[in-house]
């Protein structure tokens, strides 16, 4: 447990950034299944849609700190090679 002032206040502030994380890494996980469920379904106007929705939700989650640059370019690399192909 912690023992100093800052440091209750620095778990605290940890897990409050910890539920919010959790939020958005769930939602991405959502929208990649809906992505790769359209791709698969070979629906081309339903994959872009959710490709689209994918990357926007990757680029907020990276500039919030959730998602490292590197990760997001990766995703978003392959929703553009999805949905250009078709």
């Amino acid at each position: 447990m912690a023992n100093t002032k800052s440091a209750i206040k620095a778990a605290r502030k940890s897990k409050r950034l910890h539920d919010r994380n959790q939020g958005v890494r769930t939602r991405l996980k959502t929208l990649h299944k809906n992505f790769v469920t359209a791709v698969k379904a070979n629906d081309a106007a339903a994959a872009k849609a959710a490709g689209i929705a994918y990357a926007s939700a990757i680029d907020k989650a990276t500039k919030s700190g959730v998602v490292h640059r590197n990760v997001a370019a990766r995703a978003k690399s392959h929703v553009a090679k999805y949905v250009l192909a078709r």
